[in-house]
C-alpha cells in the first residue's frame, strides 16, 4: 500500500494535567525535578549551602546564649563564642580535607576506622583516661591537652563509613554467622553496648538509629528491623520503670502530653523554662540576643536546649527556617544516595544523611515536648568541640559523594570545576573513584557510561593527530589514539631522505 493511501493516525489525546491541591504539587515537584536534573552539581551546590547555613547559624546562636555563663564562670563574654569558632574552624578544615580525599581511599581505610573506633570506645572506660562521669554523669570523653575527645562521636560516623564497605554490593540471604549482615550486627551491638558503659544513653540511641538506617539501607531483611525494634522498645520500657533521673524524664514527657507539670522547680524545670522561651518567641521573636532564658533560667541553654533559644529569639520564622535546613539536607542527601555512582557511596550518603537528619529532629522534637529528653545536641548549631569537627568531616564525605555522580563528573570534565572547588584547590573528581576494582591511574578523557550517554563525548579531551604509515593508511589502536607506522615513525620528507641515500 503507497503512503498516499495509509489511513490518518487517529489524534491522541492530550495529557490531562493534574487538577487539585495535590496534583499542583505534584506538578510543581515534577518540574522543579526536571530542572535539577538539567544542572549536574546542584546536589553539591545544596549540600555546601545548607551546611555553610547551619554552621553560621550556630556561631551566632552559641555566641548569643552562652554569654551570661561564660562570665559567672569567670571567663570573658566572647570565651565560649572564640571556642566554638576554633572547633567549627578545624571543622571546615575537615570538610575540605573530605573533599579532597577520593571515595576510593576512604574505602580502603574503613577496617581501619573501625578498629581505632573500638580501641578509643574501650580506653575511655579506663579510669584515669576517660572524664566526665563526675561533672555530666556519663564518661564519655577523653582529654587530649585543649582538646575534649568524645570516641561516641566518632564511632557514628565510623559505622556508617565501614558499614557502606563492608555492606555494599551484598545481599541478605542467609542468616548464618558468616553473613556480612550478622557479622555488621555484632559489631554495632558490641559498640553500642561500649557506649552505653559510658552512661550515655542518649548517644547509644543515636548510635543505634544510624546501624538501624545502615541496615535498612542495604537491604536487610525487615523482619529483623522489626525485632530490633520490639527489643529497643522493652530496654525503653526498663528505663521507664527502673527510676532515676532517666525515669524522670519519660514522666516529664508524659505530663508534658497533657499539659501539666507537677514538679516546675525540680525534674521538670528544663522542659518547663524551654516551653516558656518557644512561648516568649512567639512568631517573629524577641530579637536577636535578647533572650531572657539564657540569664541563668535554661540549662544547657547553648548545648542541648538551643533551639528554645532560637525560637525565643528568632521567633516562629527561626525555628522554621532551621527545620527547612535540615529537611533540605535530608532531601539533597538522599537525592545524592539514589544518584551516586557505586552501592558504597550511595550507602555512605543515605547513612551520613540520615543519622544527622534524625539527631536534628530528635534534639528539636524534645525541645517542643513531643518526645522525651535524650541530651542529645543539635548538628553543627549547638556548643561543642568534637562533636562539631566530626559533623562537619561527614558533612564533607556526603558533599564528596554528590560532586562525583557522574552527571557531575561528566559535565565537570566538559566545562571545567566550579568556582568553589578552584578556590580551594580542590582538584576534578576522577570517573572511577569509589571503585576498589579500578585502575589508581585512568584517563582524562574516561567518563561513566550513564554520564557519556546523557551529556555526550566531554568538548575538552584532547585528540592526537593520525599519522599516515608507508602505504598512505591511517590506524588506530583499541583506545582510539592513532598507532605507530609499520616502520615505527612516518615519513615526512620525501627529498631529504633520498638526498641522504644518494
Amino acid at each position: 500500500m503507497s503512503t498516499q493511501e495509509r489511513p490518518a493516525r487517529p489524534p491522541q489525546p492530550a495529557p490531562q494535567r493534574p487538577s487539585g491541591l495535590w496534583g499542583r504539587v505534584a506538578s510543581a515537584h515534577a518540574s522543579l525535578h526536571r530542572r535539577m536534573d538539567a544542572h549536574p552539581g546542584f546536589d553539591y551546590l545544596m549540600i555546601r549551602s545548607v551546611v555553610f547555613l547551619l554552621t553560621g547559624i550556630g556561631i551566632v546562636m552559641v555566641m548569643s546564649s552562652s554569654m551570661t555563663w561564660s562570665v559567672i564562670e569567670g571567663n570573658t563574654v566572647w570565651s565560649q563564642a572564640l571556642h566554638q569558632g576554633v572547633m567549627v574552624g578545624i571543622g571546615l578544615v575537615a570538610f575540605w580535607f573530605a573533599l579532597k580525599i577520593r571515595p576510593g581511599v576512604v574505602r580502603r581505610i574503613a577496617p581501619w576506622l573501625l578498629v581505632i573506633t573500638l580501641i578509643l570506645l574501650v580506653a575511655v572506660l579506663i579510669p584515669g583516661i576517660g572524664t566526665g562521669r563526675e561533672s555530666v554523669g556519663s564518661q564519655s570523653w577523653i582529654v587530649l591537652g585543649p582538646l575534649r575527645l568524645q570516641p561516641s562521636e566518632i564511632a557514628k560516623v565510623t559505622i556508617a563509613i565501614w558499614g557502606a564497605s563492608f555492606l555494599a554490593d551484598k545481599r541478605h540471604t542467609s542468616n548464618n554467622i558468616r553473613s556480612p549482615f550478622i557479622v555488621y550486627m555484632i559489631i554495632a551491638v558490641a559498640m553500642i553496648l561500649l557506649i552505653a558503659a559510658e552512661g550515655d544513653l542518649g548517644m547509644a540511641v543515636s548510635f543505634a538509629i544510624v546501624v538501624v538506617f545502615t541496615l535498612l539501607f542495604a537491604g536487610v531483611d525487615i523482619r529483623w528491623l522489626i525485632g530490633a525494634g520490639i527489643f529497643a522498645a522493652l530496654g525503653l520500657a526498663y528505663v521507664f520503670f527502673s527510676g532515676g533521673f532517666r525515669s524522670n524524664r519519660f514522666h516529664v514527657y508524659f505530663d508534658a502530653l497533657f499539659g501539666r507539670f507537677e514538679d516546675t522547680q525540680g525534674t521538670a524545670f528544663q522542659s518547663y523554662q524551654g516551653f516558656l522561651s518557644l512561648a516568649d518567641g512567639s512568631a517573629a521573636g524577641v530579637g536577636l540576643g535578647q533572650s531572657r532564658a539564657k540569664w541563668f533560667y535554661l540549662p544547657e541553654a547553648k548545648n542541648d536546649f538551643i533551639f528554645a533559644v532560637i525560637g525565643e529569639e528568632l521567633g516562629l520564622w527561626g525555628g522554621a527556617l532551621v527545620i527547612g535546613l535540615f529537611g533540605a539536607l535530608g532531601y539533597f542527601g538522599l537525592r545524592t544516595a539514589l544518584r551516586a555512582r557505586d552501592q558504597f557511596q550511595s550507602l555512605m550518603a543515605a547513612t551520613l544523611t540520615a543519622g544527622v537528619v534524625s539527631q536534628a529532629f530528635i534534639n528539636i522534637g524534645y525541645v517542643v515536648g513531643v518526645l522525651p529528653v535524650t541530651g542529645i545536641q543539635l548538628p553543627m548549631i549547638s556548643a561543642g568541640g568534637t562533636s562539631a569537627i566530626i559533623t562537619l568531616g561527614s558533612m564533607g564525605l556526603l558533599a564528596s559523594a554528590a560532586r562525583h555522580e557522574p552527571e557531575a563528573v561528566s559535565a565537570v570534565q566538559s566545562y571545567g570545576r566550579p568556582l568553589f572547588d578552584r578556590l580551594f584547590f580542590i582538584g576534578e573528581p576522577r570517573p572511577g573513584d569509589g571503585d576498589p576494582d579500578a585502575p589508581r591511574r585512568r584517563s582524562r578523557n574516561q567518563v561513566p557510561r550513564r554520564a557519556t550517554e546523557r551529556f555526550g563525548d566531554p568538548v575538552t579531551g584532547r585528540r592526537r593527530r593520525p599519522t599516515q604509515g608507508a602505504a598512505g593508511s591511517v590506524r588506530e589502536d583499541q583506545r582510539g589514539a592513532p598507532a605507530p607506522s609499520p616502520r615505527g615513525r612516518t615519513r615526512q620528507h620525501p627529498r631529504r631522505d633520498q638526498e641522504r641515500r644518494r
